[in-house]
């Protein structure tokens, strides 16, 4: 088995840092409308006078990293003003889809050749996404634990048409940088998790371990074909665990917005799940809140997460959920 990059310069354990930890922020996967979900959320938090983008700590993981080093640069307000005004892109993420935070293009060929493109794209994102859950689901069905299930991800996303493209890695981080205010690591504790593909060790980036922040955020995000950066390949971060609240441990209080609920595909028994997650902060001392998307926004993230044209609809609906949480959350986050 080859060395794990978890020896050097990368830490399974949550990077150390001064800085104070009173509140975390924690931001779990959920494709391109769980991304605007969650910005949607925080701005209507902001709206009505909560900043939960001021976390000391904030955990990102797949489309959570992408949020997360979002909000490190820029309000929520005007993230979620431009996920509002995003139409559907043909960028294609590591499984043949739109990613996690997919962008707004131009139009091309006038209105109704831009829809049937649309169309066309959504139905390819559809395909692509079914093949990827068939693809998973029997894995996770093959495996005996966590550890188990991830060295099998990593060996089966290795084996994927273009794994060994350098080209392809190239082009999939530069359409994650293409969605980061700033391409350098924030002031702030950030951590970005992410699974080794060669042993299926579980990574935590941050800006001590020397990864670039568009690398390690492309990393959290391969749902499909592995990431390659620092001589390494890598994998979503939500094989280790979808939202990775765990990691927050120590802190006081600690947020989590999981755009799936919550929800986990894995063995009960293997506490993937984020209640196991949350009972285990609590034990530890950590008082903690979980924000999942309502009846409507649901709809919108689940089968249909990888969808970008969807973006300003999960938006809106994450907002009006924030405003009306404001008050509980207020309360909670000081």
């Amino acid at each position: 088995m080859p060395a794990s990059p978890l020896s050097s310069p990368f830490s399974p354990a949550p990077p150390t840092h001064e800085s104070a930890r009173d509140r975390a922020l924690v931001l779990g996967g959920g494709g391109s409308t769980g991304n605007a979900w969650m910005l949607g959320v925080l701005a209507g938090l902001l709206h009505e006078g909560v900043d939960a983008a001021a976390a000391e700590l904030l955990i990102g993981t797949s489309a959570g990293a992408t949020t997360a080093a979002q909000i490190s640069f820029r309000s929520p307000i005007e993230l979620h003003e431009a996920a509002l005004a995003s139409r559907p892109t043909g960028a294609a993420g590591p499984t043949g889809a739109a990613g996690p935070a997919g962008a707004g293009g131009g139009r091309a060929g006038g209105a109704p050749v831009a829809a049937a493109s649309a169309a066309s794209a959504s139905a390819s994102v559809a395909v692509a996404v079914a093949e990827q859950l068939d693809r998973t689901s029997r894995i996770i069905a093959a495996s005996a634990d966590p550890a188990d299930m991830r060295r099998r991800m990593g060996a089966a996303a290795l084996q994927l048409d273009g794994a060994s493209d350098p080209a392809r890695s190239a082009r999939w981080r530069a359409v994650v940088a293409s969605r980061l205010p700033d391409q350098r690591w924030p002031a702030r504790d950030l951590r970005v998790v992410a699974v080794d593909a060669a042993d299926g060790s579980p990574v935590v980036f941050d800006r001590d371990n020397g990864i670039e922040l568009a690398d390690a955020v492309a990393a959290s995000c391969a749902s499909g074909a592995p990431h390659r950066a620092c001589g390494r390949s890598f994998i979503d971060g939500g094989y280790r665990r979808n939202e990775n609240a765990d990691l927050a441990v120590g802190s006081e209080r600690v947020l989590v917005l999981s755009p799936f609920g919550g929800r986990t595909r894995h063995p009960i028994e293997w506490r993937m799940q984020l209640a196991a997650q949350a009972d285990d902060l609590r034990a530890a001392g950590s008082t903690v809140e979980v924000v999942g998307p309502d009846e409507e926004a649901a709809r919108l993230i689940g089968a249909n997460a990888m969808n970008p044209s969807l973006r300003p609809c999960a938006a809106r609906a994450g907002f009006a959920q924030g405003v009306v949480l404001a008050d509980r959350l207020g309360a909670f986050w000081g």
